[in-house]
């Protein structure tokens, strides 16, 4: 994949999945001859930052779930994703469990009863911190992509928020939006 650009949709990433499916990630990469996977690097409660916060509807400081992974495609590093959820709605679930969810969070989301209706992202591009750097295997002066996802159910209450760094140069974002 190396210099090439991905074109990526975000609604796979947003309907639920049927039994038996795989995650999306993988189902997409699949479907252009690559192998997409993930690596876990942290689930867990922490305290929800200023901007987390503001994007889940908590209070700055208040337990929320994150679910931090290394997504990749053949191997290589093309995406950093840290996944915020309510405890309310991912304390003591898988969501709240390392290890891989069948289906992806998605999925299980709408079989606890929360299924996304509406979406609103954001992106921005900037220089990647050294950390990020490091682990996108990046070059010295590549930008990134930073998307913020929030997630909001049918009474808009935010159930999911995602905090995704790409690498720019090997990214083209695209949105189809049908009116009416």
């Amino acid at each position: 994949m190396s210099d090439s650009k991905w074109v990526s949709a975000s609604m796979p990433y947003l309907t639920p999945r049927e039994w038996g499916q795989g995650d999306a990630w993988g189902a997409e990469a699949a479907a252009r001859g690559g192998k997409g996977g993930q690596r876990i690097v942290h689930v867990g409660e922490v305290p929800a930052s200023d901007e987390v916060a503001a994007l889940l509807g908590v209070a700055v400081g208040e337990a929320v779930v994150v679910r931090r992974r290394v997504i990749e495609l053949d191997g290589l590093p093309v995406e950093l994703t840290d996944t915020y959820y309510p405890t309310a709605i991912a304390r003591g679930t898988r969501l709240a469990e390392r290890g891989k969810i069948p289906g992806g969070a998605v999925t299980l989301l709408a079989e606890l009863g929360h299924r996304g209706v509406r979406v609103r992202e954001d992106v921005t591009a900037r220089m990647p911190d050294p950390d990020e750097r490091e682990t996108l295997r990046l070059d010295t002066g590549e930008p990134v992509l930073r998307l913020n996802r929030v997630t909001l159910d049918e009474v808009g209450q935010p159930i999911q928020t995602d905090l995704i760094v790409m690498p720019a140069h090997r990214q083209r974002l695209r949105y189809e939006i049908q009116v009416g």
